[in-house]
């Protein structure tokens, strides 16, 4: 008999950006809900960049608070530097990135987990998952305690027997050596649960006072800073910055590593698991890139209380020796001091396909799984499936229907959607190429796109709900403003369009017509738009974009309607295939696999063709008619 037996609503282990966001969403929906952790003191640990966002994640961040989350208001307290990235290119791919103060950033999440009721926190390693008859029971711990629970989420990140490797170097640890969680696999392996070998990499921590800056460009941060949540009041972000740092390497630099390349156990053998394709290690980069004559290295400080620099770009797990001669070869560390050094850290994760779009597992009733554990990489993308994870697990307790993102709603429609559907054998990173109708789901618009379904949810306040209700008004009325408003070719237009570059007016026209064109937009019309009123510059951003990319936009509305379509066309999760005769004994073999939700999830399979999906509809079709 186990000497502890406690019950709960809802079970999280693990305590990462996935574990943190679970436990916070079924927490705030009212559910007695228990997080485990390995140390209390990594909570929302950053063991690797010490960032928050960029290039499609910072879509995700904003989406996660516009929905209800906390890793936006958490960055937004504790950034050091701030910077929009791809301004010079289209809204589509404005995406926000902060540095954080590593420290920090973790304190202020315990605080907040801490601090919210119904959540209970505990130091304890899950060593088992209890299942009867396909139904979760609950979990059990490393000490023999019993916890049940009517739903489990499981966030494990990367601490599955976990192995930190840099050249002949192996040590049993999570990341920054901390204890690795060695006994759950075993169980999920016996519960039925088929599991994958991955791994990540993360550079060398150096000393901020061995680097010399004389020698490196200085990459400061926005002047005007723009805040990750929409409930943040942009003035209180308004604040001194620090400095982020670019250098290069160079022909000495891969002259090494290609020297010593035999000693990297990502080429030797050593390393079984599978690493990310978008996210390299320096090594992979000189081998893969062999043209290339430099990479790009930033150097940027992992906190303000702290001379510790994360040198991004340079990941490794060559050996200690090597990387101090690899390192010192880079213009400003030549005398450069190793606080940590580069490692490789291998994990177990499962195959995604196990999962349905809620992220239970469609073999084990009330078991969701969210985050890297889910063959994922990134501190954002862990958030966002930990934060649906422990909604869906939530959901159901309550009785609930599961609450699903389809990919025109969301990036984070389009993470799940690919996590589920498609066969990943290398850990998943979002790209903003990946989302078909990015225009429609730039991370400006998040809180118009997702603010009232997390109202719906029970996550989202009135306060916040009703400011977005307002704001959606005031961006139609002004847009229905400009569109009816005249403007003459009279002396004073003519004069601003001269200045700017752009056809004198033969005739009258519209505001919204000289938005329309290329070198104009609604912020530098002011000068010659009288009667404009008084607007915020969040919704000045919105209508600016609707009237200067319409065409476009429309475009994708009606692609997303024929989307809608094949994704309202639902299939049977129990039906069997091979009943269907036409169809390819490949396709087959991957629908009876994956059981999709509907036609358009079945028409993202890999090895399902556009083809077997017309044989598959003319099946369904010529059933309706016979029943």
């Amino acid at each position: 008999m186990p000497y502890l037996e406690e019950s709960y609503d809802i079970v999280v282990v693990g305590a990462g950006h996935a574990g943190c966001e679970a436990a916070l969403a079924c927490a705030r929906l009212g559910l007695e809900t228990i997080v485990f952790t390995v140390s209390i003191d990594s909570i929302a640990l950053m063991p690797c960049n010490p960032n928050i966002g960029g290039s499609s994640k910072g879509h995700l961040v904003r989406e996660l608070d516009a929905l209800g989350g906390e890793m936006g208001k958490n960055i937004d307290k504790t950034f050091i530097q701030s910077k929009m990235l791809n301004e010079s290119k289209g809204p589509a791919v404005h995406s926000l990135r902060a540095q954080a103060d590593k420290q920090d950033y973790s304190r202020e999440m315990r605080r907040t987990l801490e601090n919210t009721g119904h959540l209970t926190i505990r130091q304890a390693e899950v060593s088992e998952i209890l299942v009867e008859e396909g139904r979760i029971e609950g979990v059990k711990t490393f000490s023999g305690a019993v916890y049940h629970a009517k739903a489990v989420v499981l966030a494990t990140g990367t601490y599955l027997r976990a192995r930190c490797i840099y050249g002949d170097v192996s040590n049993p640890t999570g990341p920054n050596g901390l204890q690795a969680a060695n006994h759950l696999t075993d169980s999920l392996v016996a519960n039925g649960i088929e599991m994958f070998r991955f791994k990540t990499g993360t550079p060398a921590r150096v000393d901020k006072r061995s680097i010399d800056f004389s020698k490196i460009a200085e990459q400061p941060g926005d002047e005007k800073i723009v805040p990750f949540s929409f409930s943040t009041d942009p003035q209180s972000v308004q604040k001194e910055q620090v400095s982020c740092w670019l250098t290069y390497t160079n022909a000495e630099t891969h002259r090494i590593i290609r020297e010593n390349i035999d000693r990297s156990p990502l080429f030797s053998g050593a390393i079984e698991g599978t690493g990310p394709r978008y996210c390299p290690s320096i090594e992979d980069k000189v081998v893969k890139f062999p043209d290339k004559e430099r990479h790009q290295v930033f150097i940027e400080p992992e906190g303000l209380y702290t001379n510790e620099m994360y040198l991004s770009g340079m990941s490794s797990s060559l050996p200690e020796d090597v990387q101090y001669q690899m390192y010192r070869t880079v213009p400003g560390l030549e005398q450069v001091k190793i606080v940590r050094n580069a490692y490789a850290i291998e994990y177990d994760c499962i195959n995604s396909l196990q999962l349905n779009p809620s992220l239970e597992f469609k073999k084990i009733k009330g078991l969701f799984s969210g985050g890297q554990f889910n063959g994922s990489s990134g501190y954002e993308e862990a958030a966002v499936q930990g934060f649906m994870a422990g909604v869906n697990a939530a959901m159901q307790v309550l009785g609930r229907d599961a609450f699903v993102l389809d990919r025109s709603q969301a990036y984070i429609g389009v993470l799940i959607d690919d996590l589920v559907t498609k066969e990943n054998h290398e850990p998943y990173r979002m790209m903003t190429s990946r989302a078909e109708y990015r225009l429609l789901l730039r991370q400006d618009n998040a809180d118009l796109r997702l603010r009232e379904i997390g109202y719906e949810i029970g996550l989202v306040d009135e306060k916040d709900y009703h400011y977005v209700k307002e704001k959606e008004q005031l961006i139609e009325k002004e847009i229905q403003r400009v569109e009816r408003t005249q403007v003459g070719a009279n002396p004073k237009v003519q004069q601003f369009l001269e200045t700017h570059g752009s056809t004198l007016l033969k005739t009258g026209t519209t505001l919204a017509e000289l938005i329309r064109r290329p070198e104009l937009d609604y912020f530098m019309l002011t000068e010659i738009d009288e009667n404009r009123p008084v607007i915020s510059e969040e919704v000045a951003e919105q209508v600016n974009i609707s009237i200067k990319y319409e065409g476009y936009l429309r475009r994708q509305k009606q692609q997303v309607s024929q989307f809608k379509k094949m994704e309202s066309k639902k299939l049977d999760q129990d039906f069997d295939y091979s009943k269907v005769g036409s169809l390819r004994k490949e396709a087959v073999q991957k629908l009876n696999q994956h059981k999709p939700a509907s036609i358009g999830q079945a028409s993202r399979i890999s090895g399902v063709s556009p083809a077997d999906i017309s044989v598959l509809l003319v099946y369904l079709e010529r059933i309706r008619r016979e029943q």
